[in-house]
């Protein structure tokens, strides 16, 4: 998984003044919790927008008075009207330790269903996995390539040995649902066989002979 870096220094003081202060001088209070004790720091607003602004996922080495702590992001806090970035909090990640991290789902392939006036249903656009931070993926890939109208990719078809998926086996991630114009193409074969069979009946009968007058 891709990584980020952010620079920050240590917070001495913590509390609803000191707080207020950062924010108003341009900086976010962030936490990073899951060590042996949380790590209070700031850092400017505008380091965050590569890790919050976008729908992908990443690490984040936080860079503090020369020491560096891998974490994820866990939480973070907007304010209710101007949306700026109140608070973070991150969780600090170990390589020989698994950690849970939700993942984004990335459709590729040309349906066959779609390609037949399906239309391409997203059920579920992240799913939550577990592994050590070096197996984290950027994304999932389902390739609904084969799936026709009508059929549903559950969480089985995605699977792998890296990390483990902590989701039921029945939760659908897509569907190629159904619509009025869609035909699926086998059905469209086994109409235009049936339509050649029927002309070629018609061709064969011989005509009945006039009664004599």
């Amino acid at each position: 998984m891709k990584s980020i870096t952010i620079n920050g220094s240590k917070r001495e003081v913590v509390g609803k003044k000191a707080t207020a202060a950062l924010r108003n001088a341009g900086m976010v209070p962030c936490v990073v919790y899951g060590g042996d004790e949380p790590i209070h720091f700031q850092s400017p607003e505008l380091s965050f927008n590569k890790l919050v602004y976008t729908p992908d996922v990443h690490t984040v080495v936080i860079e503090l008075d020369g020491v560096k702590v891998n974490a994820i992001l866990q939480d973070i806090q907007f304010h209710p009207v101007t949306d700026r970035i109140l608070h973070i909090d991150f969780y600090q990640i170990f390589d020989d330790k698994e950690v849970m991290m939700e993942i984004p789902v990335r459709v590729s392939g040309n349906s066959r269903g779609v390609k037949n006036g399906g239309v391409l249903r997203i059920v579920t656009r992240k799913l939550r996995v577990k592994a050590i931070p070096k197996n984290l993926p950027d994304f999932i890939d389902a390739d609904i390539t084969e799936m026709k109208i009508g059929a549903k990719m559950y969480i089985t078809a995605v699977k792998q040995d890296t990390f483990s998926i902590l989701h039921t086996d029945n939760t659908v991630i897509c569907q190629i649902r159904t619509s009025r114009t869609a035909v699926d193409d086998e059905e469209e074969e086994e109409e235009e066989e049936g339509a050649e069979g029927a002309e070629g009946a018609e061709g064969a009968a011989a005509p009945e002979a006039a009664p004599a007058e």
